[in-house]
């Protein structure tokens, strides 16, 4: 009896995409520009975000931090962008924009609010491994609040940072894996404040430090700096901190050749 031939078709790697994550952040998408609502955290948090990027990637290139566009001639892309919370303020800086969701309904928020706003962002309904895959490059790369809503952490690292020019940074803004950052971050920001939906975040899926310095160096990259981030309720407001317990923020850079 004949064999069946083999199966020559190319096996397709496992993507990093959590199609549960996406549905999830695809239902709240038209309230991305809402400071009051379900993403008020990160409209909050978005002034400490922006002034860690601006002085790292003026520092590294040689900018004026206080310039009008000091980021002008670098190519930027923001991965898992969202609505464009972070995009739009890097492309006033002067950045050549390319902005990245797996939520189709993220990225057309995010394009009809760019388009009122006059920006030229390039958004795209895509993964951060068919960015890798077509070969595109960045000078910087904003991993913020991904990370840990992805299937396969290192993976995804090692996709970005493939993406990284030689000389360049990537940005990665996460939740450490502790109890104190499941009373604050689930416990506490979900279930009491109500400053989340319940269930946006998997405790299990949070980074700690260690695991995001070998993640990084898997994707060769030598991290320059780890800070914390910290809440103040008194005044509603975030800084930076020497406290990594919750939330932090490592930026990295791929040596140049």
């Amino acid at each position: 009896m004949a064999q069946p031939a083999a199966d020559k078709t190319p096996k397709q790697a496992p993507s990093s995409v959590d199609p549960a994550e996406i549905a999830r952040f695809s239902a709240m998408a038209a309230e991305w520009w809402d400071p009051a609502g379900k993403f008020r955290p990160l409209h909050k948090f978005n002034p400490v975000r922006l002034g860690y990027i601006r002085d790292h990637v003026c520092a590294r290139f040689g900018r004026e931090a206080h310039g009008l566009r000091p980021f002008e001639g670098l190519r930027l892309l923001d991965i898992g962008c969202g609505g464009g919370l972070l995009a739009e303020p890097m492309a006033r800086l002067g950045a050549e924009v390319t902005a990245a969701d797996a939520s189709e309904r993220n990225i057309a928020t995010a394009r009809v609010h760019a388009a009122e706003q006059g920006l030229a962002i390039d958004y795209r309904c895509t993964t951060a491994e068919a960015l890798a895959e077509a070969g595109e490059s960045f000078d910087v790369i904003l991993n913020m609040e991904v990370i840990e809503h992805v299937a396969d952490r290192d993976r995804f690292l090692q996709d970005c940072g493939r993406m990284v020019k030689p000389g360049g940074l990537m940005f990665v803004a996460t939740l450490n894996r502790t109890l104190k950052a499941h009373a604050l971050a689930i416990i506490g920001a979900e279930y009491i404040l109500g400053w989340l939906p319940r269930g946006t975040h998997d405790w299990k899926k949070f980074v700690t430090p260690a695991e995001m310095e070998a993640g990084l160096t898997g994707a060769g990259l030598d991290i320059r700096e780890m800070s914390g981030v910290s809440y103040n309720p008194l005044f509603d407001r975030w800084s930076l901190s020497r406290d990594t317990d919750v939330n932090y923020m490592v930026v990295a850079e791929k040596p140049a050749r």
